[in-house]
């Protein structure tokens, strides 16, 4: 018994050592990424004219990872495929290149997010360090697991959401309860470090307490059938640019280059660049309870879709936040709720439908605007989730099951980012071989 307990307790401290190892890695690498973005903003903002180069950033955006980023291009699907399906390991050159590029694409005004820089450096420099450490099978796909919530706890400031994001998003309707305890040491650790850096996260308003009616609830309910329906626009939206593009330009590198093209155009159609780069004065005025252009959530919808399906290099997470946000404050009106709340709703919901992942934004909502609201953002969260179907932005992300017992859907399908289930997939319970061929960088 003794033994059994000690065994118990060693496992433990090693897997808290290892998931506070990649929260430093994430931590540090977002910490880097948080400064170099909001540099690329404030350049932006006070030099608009480099909007014109938008065009040309595309191309070397394109040029880069067509003749040197190898699997790097597949982003985060490769981090998910991953944990499912471990083949090789994830390139070194996918951190250094995620960074460049997002960079790259905000500072010449491209719309796109952050989560999926931070996830992939995370992702690389952990898969780096588990080759160092000789890590393979299991052990390897927990340290991928711990890898997205260092990445996403630290880049945004939620440590427990971080964890969970990270347990949740890998399959739709199955937690990875085996990482929990790692993911939850990298998420606060990586959190840490962004803060002990002095890097400080956008803040978000309190709601304060909000009485719970039946009335309000339904309200909600409503709005989240609308959110979730959005999520499904953002994801089916991304999917036929790349589509389009990928039919009618040849040439990969071609593809951002005309993205930059149009973005500068509907930039300019719009009249103004609230829907370029991370839009975060729309997020601020809607958590605020002000007046939004009735269709921003379309425009930056738009804005992004043209942006990240052509090729551009940046997060989705942020914009779902903007489109939510902005939704809310617009649904505000006609439901009679009160707009900051909705605002923030839908600033976590939005995002729950088209990652898959109610429970992660619906702690994500109380993380950032306190635990008043608790099960409205529950109710948005779910009816948004169960609305989106299985659909969303992760094409690697597998299902354990339908969302609700009345649908068909066999075990490990896999979701595509335009909306339909992939049946060609392996189950989530691939086997543990792989990982240990050739060294990619």
């Amino acid at each position: 018994m003794l033994r059994a307990q000690a065994e118990v307790v060693a496992g433990l401290l090693r897997w808290i050592a290892l998931g506070m190892l990649v929260g430093v890695l994430g931590g540090l690498a977002s910490a880097v990424f948080l400064v170099s973005l909001q540099w690329a903003t404030e350049t932006f903002d006070r030099h608009g004219a480099i909007l014109w180069f938008l065009p040309l950033a595309g191309l070397a955006i394109g040029l880069a990872y067509h003749y040197g980023g190898g699997r790097s291009v597949e982003g985060n699907n490769l981090i998910l495929g991953e944990i499912h399906d471990p083949t090789d390991w994830v390139p070194r050159r996918m951190a250094p290149m995620v960074l460049i590029g997002t960079i790259v694409t905000h500072l010449f005004g491209g719309s796109a997010g952050r989560e999926g820089t931070a996830i992939q450096m995370s992702g690389s420099l952990t898969d780096a360090a588990s080759r160092l450490l000789r890590l393979h099978g299991a052990d390897r796909r927990i340290m991928l697991v711990t890898a997205i919530a260092g990445g996403f706890g630290a880049v945004f400031g939620v440590p427990l959401a971080g964890a969970v994001f990270a347990l949740e998003v890998q399959a739709i309707g199955r937690l990875r309860y085996e990482a929990l305890v790692p993911c939850l040491a990298a998420s606060v650790t990586g959190d840490l470090v962004v803060r002990g850096a002095g890097i400080h996260h956008t803040i978000t308003p309190h709601l304060g307490q909000v009485d719970l009616s039946v009335g309000l609830l339904l309200k909600v309910a409503v709005a989240g059938v609308c959110f979730g329906l959005v999520s499904v626009l953002f994801s089916m939206s991304d999917h036929w640019v790349k589509q389009i593009t990928g039919r009618w330009v040849g040439w990969a590198p071609a593809r951002p280059l005309l993205g930059g093209v149009v973005v500068v155009a509907f930039t300019f159609a719009v009249g103004n660049r609230l829907y370029n780069g991370l839009s975060e004065g729309l997020v601020e005025i809607s958590l605020a309870g002000g007046s939004v252009p009735t269709w921003a959530f379309a425009l930056k919808l738009l804005f992004t879709a043209v942006t990240l399906g052509s090729g551009f290099v940046g997060g989705e997470v942020t914009p779902l936040f903007v489109i939510g946000a902005t939704l809310g404050a617009t649904l505000a009106g006609p439901l009679g709720v009160p707009p900051a709340l909705l605002a923030a709703l839908g600033f976590v919901a939005v995002f729950a439908g088209a990652a898959n992942t109610p429970l992660a934004c619906t702690i994500m909502g109380v993380e950032m605007f306190g635990a008043g609201a608790v099960p409205y953002f529950a109710v948005a969260c779910v009816i948004s989730y169960v609305f989106s179907a299985h659909q969303g932005i992760y094409r690697t992300q597998q299902s354990s099951g339908p969302k609700v017992p009345s649908w068909r859907l066999d075990r490990g399908d896999r979701v595509a980012d335009g909306g339909s289930v992939d049946r060609g997939a392996g189950s989530g319970g691939a086997g543990d071989a792989g990982a240990d061929g050739g060294d990619r960088t």
